[in-house]
């Protein structure tokens, strides 16, 4: 059985060291050899012990099939068996047959309510399934028995973020750091909450502490994520310090030269980013998204030829809407107004609330001369009740 709740052993975790004569429940002495069931010969006990042994060994060492067998044998003698029935499940959920793993723990469940092991599984398949508020029932469940358990804690707050509960999220992760101040997955999971919330400044606090705690042999991902929150925060330079570090320990890690790459296109260091944009086609040459960015760095240098080439291979792939965007701009940017004109218009069709397409379509007609066509065409925009600050400001300039 899994150690995940860190209990003494997993017989003790499941509740199975009842004194003689305390309940009806199967359980088991010390000695591993089930008691209050009547009418069994020492014989098929000391079996079931055996099995239960055996099962429990091979989950341990992955060999799933060997353990099923023993757990199916013991279920054969004794089919409310929590042992072998917690043991099926774990089986299962090692296997990825989630759904599978669920039966075999509310089996046990019905006839051993509250057993830590099974509520763990429970909470842990739901989990694996993204069925996260059932996941938090049932983790809530076990903390009733367990209220001090540090790995479910941390589940539960992981459970109350994918939910986007930040406020009980915050409040579980906050209680582990008291327990434990510098407790990993906590503090990691409030970097990731507040970064989800686009509170970048208090994540960035967290995982700083993060590599306070790592030092030199921090992860690679605290790396990339304290980049992260300074590329949202435009604060580029720093960024860029963090995702070379994160390069310097891994040279082909793809957040790591994303980050570098859209730093600097964010300092309008154009040729920089190209670099990074081409060393993740390097290693992943049909990634459209990183197509139509390259494509916008070559634009961006006037580089029209390669600009082009890089939209079309993206769009060679699947339809994407901003490499049409891209040759739109392209197009505009060669004096072809028709050409982009069309272009901007079919994508209006597609997405008629996307202001960016209204903006550049209006500047295409402005361009042409046509001052009254880009005017009607923001008013359009604008008669659909969406408010935008760039639509707003153009109207202006164009009716000054």
């Amino acid at each position: 059985m899994s150690d995940e709740t860190k209990q003494k052993s997993p017989i003790q975790g499941l509740g199975l060291f009842h004194k003689k004569g305390a309940s009806g429940d199967v359980g088991f002495e010390e000695t591993g050899v089930p008691i209050g069931v009547e009418g069994r010969d020492e014989q098929i006990l000391g079996e079931i012990s055996e099995l239960s042994k055996r099962g429990y060994q091979s989950l341990k060492e992955d060999r799933i099939l060997e353990a099923i067998e023993c757990f199916n044998k013991i279920l054969g003698m004794d089919d409310n068996n929590n042992y072998a029935l917690v043991g099926m499940g774990d089986a299962a959920r090692k296997r990825g047959t989630f759904k599978e793993a669920i039966t075999f723990y509310q089996r046990c469940l019905i006839q051993h309510p509250g057993n830590n092991y099974a509520l763990f599984g429970l909470a842990d398949c739901y989990k694996a399934l993204s069925q996260y508020h059932k996941a938090i029932e049932i983790w809530e469940q076990y903390l009733h028995h367990d209220d001090k358990n540090i790995t479910v804690l941390t589940r539960v707050a992981d459970a109350y973020r994918k939910v986007r509960d930040f406020k009980h999220s915050k409040a579980v992760y906050l209680r582990v750091l008291e327990m434990e101040a510098l407790n990993p997955y906590a503090i990691i999971g409030l970097g990731h909450l507040h970064y989800d919330f686009k509170e970048y400044r208090d994540a960035l606090f967290y995982w700083e502490k993060m590599l306070e705690v790592g030092k030199e042999n921090v992860d690679i991902r605290v790396l990339t994520s304290i980049g992260n929150c300074h590329r949202k925060l435009k604060t580029f330079d720093h960024g860029i310090t963090f995702f070379k570090k994160a390069l310097y320990k891994d040279p082909y890690n793809f957040y790591a030269l994303f980050g570098l790459a859209d730093c600097y296109r964010g300092m309008n260091q154009q040729s920089r980013s190209l670099e990074y944009w081409n060393r993740i086609l390097e290693q992943d040459p049909r990634n459209k998204v990183i197509l139509t960015r390259a494509g916008d760095a070559y634009r961006n240098l006037e580089d029209y030829d390669q600009a082009v080439n890089y939209y079309q291979r993206a769009l060679n792939i699947e339809f994407d809407t901003y490499a049409v965007l891209g040759l739109a701009m392209v197009a505009r940017s060669q004096g072809k107004y028709d050409e982009a004109i069309e272009s901007l218009q079919r994508l209006i069709q597609q997405d008629t609330r996307n202001y960016r397409f209204y903006l550049e379509l209006a500047d295409c007609f402005l361009r042409k001369g046509e001052k009254g066509k880009a005017l009607e065409i923001l008013e359009a925009f604008q008669r659909m009740g969406i408010r935008n600050t760039a639509v707003m400001e153009f109207c202006e300039k164009l009716k000054s």
